[in-house]
């Protein structure tokens, strides 16, 4: 698949099948997070991959819609240092959380991102430092509805490039 394929043809999947990834796609999915490009080369992230059902369970109660990483085949909990301190640091997490889901679904795995607010109780969880912060997981696992994977892209699903596209200026 090619890129261009790729972002027009990726979904959002928050069912997956209970199935293990094979750790090759594993490996796959966070190197392509770790190549991800960030602000000055700082690559200023750390990932957690998460498999063990039980934390699964446990930090999808840390977002109000994160309840797809109970789900999940595995999760990557993106941290980051403190986010309030530079703008670059959240737009770099992003970057990672982006590259990871387009080669998971190169690889036929679909993906949701999830954000989490009660950051007290998912650094309880994953035992994390107090200078690293998680404000974005990501889900992974085998769409429960495999059709998502070929799926057409759904007419009229996004806003037309013209709708919010500005030359030169407003």
């Amino acid at each position: 698949m090619n890129v261009s394929d790729a972002i027009r043809l990726k979904r959002a999947v928050r069912k997956f099948q209970d199935k293990p990834l094979p750790k090759d796609v594993t490996l796959a999915i966070l190197n392509a997070g770790r190549r991800s490009q960030s602000s000055k080369n700082n690559q200023a992230w750390q990932f957690i991959a998460i498999q063990d059902k039980s934390i699964l369970k446990e930090l999808s109660k840390c977002g109000e819609w994160a309840g797809h990483i109970a789900g999940a085949s595995l999760c990557v909990a993106i941290l980051t240092p403190d986010p309030e301190s530079k703008f670059q640091i959240m737009f770099d997490a992003g970057q990672a959380a982006a590259f990871m889901q387009l080669a998971a679904w190169e690889l036929g795995v679909g993906s949701v991102p999830a954000s989490l607010y009660d950051f007290e109780l998912s650094r309880k969880i994953l035992q994390y430092p107090s200078e690293w912060h998680l404000r974005i997981a990501l889900s992974f696992g085998y769409p429960l509805d495999e059709e998502k994977l070929s799926a057409p892209p759904k007419k009229g699903g996004r806003v037309k490039l013209e709708d919010v596209l500005h030359w030169d200026k407003w």
